[in-house]
């Protein structure tokens, strides 16, 4: 008897181009260990439905309306979804990411669809902050063509401050991944005075230089357009006053990782 797998998702995105390489299916998993002050997904966070609240116009009025984010679903029903894009997988090479919130923290549910995934001979990325024990990295790893590797700062409190948790478990399983010679994109958000300082910067740079594996360096750019969401979800946004970095400054940033012998992309 086949037992079901279940979890809980916000969204399935066809037709990425920015998750790995080629054409993707993106599958959004509910619930995430960090509380990163710039989240672009806020409604990732809970790992519980939640109501959303959406304005629409209609003949020139406006009026408001109430909407499910996150709906649990069984491994099947996914693969189901993700079979459809098949056809372009083959052609430019692309396949299946696992992103979030964080997946890892459903390893179980995780876990099945990247089996199943396999099983079909697709391509699999895993978009991860690290947060999570070792034990479950391990579980999965083998079954992850490509980890797209969130890094955000070196300096623990810092980390601690702004992303509500430490960075002990990010940095080991980072490293534990390099030794593995596991493939990686590490993504850096660029967030004008929290993760762009000097200080930071040649932390990370220092760090990189380390590692093994690596396939590039993507530099994801802060942006405005999640306020809105904060706003739907009646959460408290604390960078309403923070302006999008320069193209100046992203690429200051981008050459002094090519400096350090990476390739690098701005936006993914």
């Amino acid at each position: 008897m086949n037992i079901c797998v279940k979890g809980i998702i916000f969204d399935i995105k066809h037709y990425s181009i920015n998750d790995g390489p080629g054409i993707r299916t993106t599958v959004f998993f509910k619930g995430c260990p960090l509380r990163c002050w710039w989240c672009h997904n806020p409604e990732s966070q809970s790992r519980h439905e939640e109501v959303v609240i959406r304005e629409r116009s209609l003949d020139g009025r406006s009026f408001t309306v109430e909407e499910i984010s996150g709906r649990w679903v069984e491994a099947e029903e996914v693969i189901r979804e993700i079979e459809k894009d098949g056809i372009y997988y083959d052609q430019s090479g692309g396949g299946i990411t696992f992103s979030g919130g964080e997946p890892l923290m459903q390893p179980v549910f995780l876990l099945e669809l990247l089996k199943m995934s396999k099983e079909r001979g697709y391509h699999t990325a895993l978009d991860t902050c690290g947060h999570v024990d070792e034990t479950v990295l391990k579980q999965v790893m083998d079954h992850v063509d490509l980890f797209l590797y969130d890094l955000k700062l070196i300096d623990a409190e810092e980390h601690l401050k702004y992303t509500g948790v430490t960075n002990e478990k990010v940095l080991k399983n980072l490293i534990l991944l390099s030794d593995m010679g596991k493939k990686i994109i590490i993504r850096i958000p660029v967030i004008p005075g929290i993760t762009d300082t000097p200080k930071n910067i040649t932390a990370l740079s220092n760090l990189l230089t380390e590692l093994n594996g690596l396939d590039r360096i993507d530099l994801l750019p802060y942006h405005m357009i999640a306020k809105s969401k904060y706003q739907r979800l009646n959460m408290n946004y604390k960078l309403e006053e923070l302006q999008e970095p320069s193209l100046e400054r992203l690429k200051e940033l981008k050459e002094v990782f090519e400096g350090i012998g990476m390739k690098v992309t701005v936006g993914g």
